[in-house]
């Protein structure tokens, strides 16, 4: 792993007064696709929220490329090079899918060509409204967008969401190849355990806001039992150190 794009220390945030994230330490290389898995309601979103600066920490420390994002606001962490795909895809109905490559933050051209050389099949919808492609396409633009602006850090929240999984298996290589063509860091939330796994190099498991499990994801597709215990919470995380 190359030097840390994204290194959490003992991050604690939530919403209000209610903490959903504690103590959590992560980080993500350049180049590096990490999984973020657990149950519905075991913070990975939130986790995803405080990188971008949607929530705010409560305790710790988030660095990005080295330097502490404390005070930094969202439309600079996007300036800098952090691209987030929100679970809902953050896409504008109305505009077409070649509209959507014009919109950016000021002064910030997005590279279109490197969207569709990376994914094809939306040359030919150039001219759609959005609100007409499928949802396989619509989460491919919403994909293709965040690398137009050539991140450094990607942030993607449940792409398999009201998908079928054969369009889930063409979209996770594509994060795969970018990150390793780019050299940019991924942190890929996502409910398709064994798919996130395919792809990813790395893997945390979130249970009740605290990790409970990480290792390489070759030894948590190995060991599926216990990557499924952590994952529904049926471990503590004493009994899931002490088995090795």
């Amino acid at each position: 792993m190359s030097a840390a794009v994204l290194a959490i220390e003992q991050l604690t945030t939530g919403y209000e007064d209610a903490a959903v994230v504690r103590g959590l330490d992560l980080t993500v290389g350049g180049g590096e696709v990490v999984a973020l898995l657990g149950a519905n309601g075991a913070g990975k979103t939130t986790t995803l929220r405080a990188v971008s600066g949607i929530v705010h920490p409560m305790a710790g420390r988030i660095e990005f490329a080295g330097r502490d994002l404390a005070g930094v606001s969202i439309s600079r962490r996007a300036r800098l090079g952090i691209a987030h795909v929100p679970e809902t895809r953050g896409l504008f109905f109305g505009l077409t899918v070649a509209e959507h490559f014009r919109l950016g933050h000021r002064g910030e051209r997005l590279d279109a060509d490197a969207a569709y050389r990376y994914f094809p099949a939306l040359t030919e919808l150039r001219d759609r409204r959005c609100g007409l492609l499928s949802g396989g396409e619509q989460q491919m633009l919403a994909v293709a967008r965040a690398l137009a602006r050539h991140p450094k850090l990607l942030l993607l929240d449940e792409l398999s969401l009201g998908l079928a999984p054969l369009i889930v298996e063409r979209l996770l290589p594509v994060v795969r190849e970018y990150a390793a063509d780019s050299g940019c860091g991924v942190l890929l939330v996502e409910q398709h355990i064994q798919l996130a796994l395919t792809i990813a190099d790395r893997g945390y498991v979130l249970s009740h806001g605290e990790i409970v499990l990480h290792d390489h994801a070759e030894a948590l597709r190995r060991n599926r039992d216990l990557l499924m215990a952590s994952y529904f919470g049926e471990r503590s995380a004493e009994s899931l150190d002490s088995s090795g």
